[in-house]
Order: C-alpha cells, then sequence, then structure tokens
C-alpha cells in the first residue's frame, strides 16, 4: 500500500501548505515534544512581520529538510496572484524592541575567568555558533582550541585541538572560525596558522581531512545548499567552494587590495542570507559590504566613512550577522561596541558595549565575533575579555 496523500491543486487564489511530498510520510520526532516537526518550525516563521506566506512556507521547508537530513521535504500548490502577509508590523516598532531587548547589560555565559587553558576559562575566543539546545561552539584561538559549553555550564569541553599549538591530527594552530554542516554532521575550521581550512566529523576527531590548503583564510559561512565561503586576507577576496573543487570560485573583491567597490582589504568575518548575498567585515577599510547573487561589485552596507567612533564609523570591524528583519549586526572590535546598521541608513546605533574599553556588564574589551541563537539572543564573543556575552 502507498503511504501519504495524493497530489492536490490548489484552487483560485489559494496556498495549500503540505507537511512532507505527496506519496511520502511524515517524521513525528520534535525539539519541543509538542509539535511534529513541520508544526514547529511553521511556528517559528509564521510570526514574521512584513514577510510573504510564500516566503514563510519556502524558510518552514528548508528547516524541515535541514533537520530530517532531507528525508521530510514539505510540499506546497499555490494558485497565488498577489502577496499574502499573515503578520505586519510597523518596522520602526520592530527595530525599537529590539533595541530595548539588547540594551540590557550583557550576562557572561562562557569564561570570564581572565586568560588561561583551564577548562572554565577561555584565552581570545573567536568565531562561534549555538546548537538548538543553546551549546555554545567556541573557537578558543590561543589555546587553539575548540570549546563546547552547553546552557547553564561552568566549564567547556574540548572537542578539537586542545593539544598544543602544532599539526598533528590532534592539534590546532590558531583556529579563527567555525561552522557547522548539519547535512554530513561535521565542524569545518579555518586555522590561519597552518594556512588551511579542515573538517572534523563529530565521532571521529582524529582523522580530520584537509579540505583546503594554503589559504589565509579568516571567516567561514555556509549556504543552505551547503556551499562554504570562505574570505581570504592576503588575497582579498570571498571564495565559494563544494566538494571536489580545487580552487574555489570567487565571489567577492579579487580586484586587488583597495577600497573601491569591486575590492576588499582584508576581509574577517562573513555572513550570507537566504537570498544569497554576502555581508563582509571589510576590516581594514572599516566598513561591512554587502555582495549580491553574482554581483561585480559590493554595496556598503555599513561604515565606509573611514576610521572613527562615531555613529556614522566603524574601527576595524569582524564579527558581522544579519537577524531575520534583514538589520545587520557588526563587531566594532576597536571601539569596544557591537553596532546595528538598518539597509540604506546613514548611521547605525549601539547596541552593545560603547562604554568604553573595561570588564563590566555593559562594556566590551575588543568584540570579535557575534552569532544568534534560535530565539536571536544576540551572543558577543568578547576577546580581549576572554568570555563571551549573552
Amino acid at each position: 500500500m502507498k503511504q501519504g496523500l495524493s497530489p492536490m491543486n490548489a484552487p483560485s487564489e489559494t496556498v495549500i501548505a503540505f507537511s512532507c511530498a505527496p506519496g511520502e510520510a511524515t517524521l513525528d520526532e520534535t525539539g519541543n515534544n509538542r509539535n511534529g516537526i513541520f508544526t514547529e518550525k511553521l511556528l517559528k516563521h509564521i510570526a514574521i512581520p512584513n514577510k510573504d506566506i510564500e516566503e514563510v512556507l519556502k524558510l518552514v521547508s528548508r528547516d524541515v529538510k535541514l533537520q530530517t537530513g532531507g528525508y521530510q521535504k514539505p510540499y506546497r500548490t499555490s494558485s497565488l496572484t498577489e502577496d499574502v502577509f499573515l503578520a505586519t508590523n510597523h518596522s520602526q516598532e520592530q527595530i525599537q524592541t529590539r533595541k530595548d531587548q539588547y540594551q540590557q547589560f550583557g550576562i557572561t555565559v562562557a569564561g570570564g575567568n581572565r586568560y588561561g587553558q583551564e577548562l572554565n576559562q577561555l584565552s581570545q575566543p573567536q568565531g562561534m555558533f549555538i546548537d538548538n539546545d543553546k551549546s555554545i561552539y567556541i573557537v578558543d584561538q590561543w589555546n587553539h582550541r575548540i570549546v563546547k559549553w552547553k546552557l547553564n555550564s561552568k566549564t567547556g569541553q574540548i572537542i578539537a585541538g586542545g593539544n598544543g599549538n602544532g599539526n598533528q591530527n590532534n592539534q590546532l594552530n590558531c583556529p579563527t572560525d567555525i561552522i557547522f554542516d548539519k547535512e554530513n554532521n561535521s565542524f569545518t575550521i579555518s586555522e590561519l596558522g597552518h594556512r588551511r581550512v579542515v573538517r572534523y566529523f563529530d565521532q571521529n576527531q582524529t582523522n580530520q581531512p584537509i579540505i583546503i590548503l594554503n589559504i589565509n583564510c579568516w571567516g567561514l559561512t555556509i549556504d543552505r545548499n551547503g556551499f562554504i565561503y570562505l574570505s581570504d586576507l592576503e588575497n582579498h577576496e570571498v571564495r565559494r567552494w563544494k566538494q571536489g573543487d580545487k580552487n574555489g570560485e570567487l565571489v567577492a573583491g579579487g580586484n586587488g587590495q583597495g577600497d573601491h567597490l569591486n575590492q576588499l582589504n582584508q576581509p574577517t568575518y562573513i555572513f550570507i542570507d537566504d537570498d544569497y548575498s554576502l555581508y563582509i567585515s571589510d576590516r581594514n577599510n572599516h566598513r561591512v559590504m554587502k555582495w549580491k547573487k553574482d554581483a561585480k561589485e559590493g554595496a556598503v552596507a555599513a561604515g565606509g566613512n573611514g576610521e572613527g567612533n562615531s555613529l556614522k564609523q566603524l574601527n576595524y570591524p569582524y564579527g558581522v550577522i544579519v537577524d531575520h528583519l534583514g538589520q545587520i549586526y557588526v563587531a566594532d572590535y576597536c571601539n569596544h561596541r557591537v553596532m546595528r546598521w538598518c539597509e540604506g541608513d546613514e548611521e547605525g546605533e549601539i547596541v552593545d558595549g560603547g562604554n568604553g574599553q573595561g570588564n563590566e556588564s555593559n562594556q566590551l574589551y575588543c568584540p570579535s565575533a557575534l552569532s544568534f541563537d534560535d530565539e536571536e539572543n544576540l551572543y558577543v564573543a568578547d576577546a580581549r575579555n576572554h568570555r563571551i556575552q549573552k
């Protein structure tokens, strides 16, 4: 007997969404123990303001595919001829809500016990990501290791490196960033010291493949197709890599060191959105660039007014991340603050730090990287305070 529903066509001006494709079955397992995976992801995205229903359902489908490893593929049929919004909200009201949220003092969720190599310490933390359990995977740069801090834990767990600075299979050398690939359950790590990018599989840390050699890579990001993007400090460019590539594909910069719109100057962290627009911290140009897919040049999305500490300026930006409203968050390293820019605005606003260099809960000391959890709580790698702030 064939499982699942038969195909259906949507009547005029209607959209119908199914949790799986015709003739297929769903998985019942879920993270909240209340809803199926499709319903859980629908509840996550359905309240996004000013988002067309077709775009909402695309986000739901993407998340379901990622969580089930491609087993469950949601299906929809539509005959809509106009945009349909299930939730609308005045953008300024939403921005103000976020502003109020991030003005609270930060909470230390990892490290904060001064510089050191004990399991309750960090040393110059850099890139990180947060999983659905709110465990934080942190590049502990000066300790040459990756550590995992579970929610509310007082200590971390070493998951890669931690055996000194070296080039053996169990060693790292000055790592800078980490991304997680759900499709093959692996971590990809950039090592500035070894000029390489390596992949660690969750259950096999002793035989990790080196996927890219001879690159001064600082930042990593991954798109929804599993392609990896790398920023190259030495060649002032960003390349996209897929399995089997030898040189990757140039997607930004690559026109020499400079400050023209088709150039970069030592790019650090990068972020890619669902439209494949790439956001690049163009560090030595004191700006963040946005490169749309297949573009020959970028546009200034934040900063770009020279080195400085006004709301129109950045001072050696590092971490960059974009929320679901398209607001850009930047770790303004030498200004000891995190800035937020709305696209098209001439100046940004301070959402964390900005109270001088220091280690109080409302201060930062050279913030290096940013990340969101699944509720869009903001995490900051407070590098010279050797801690992660939430």
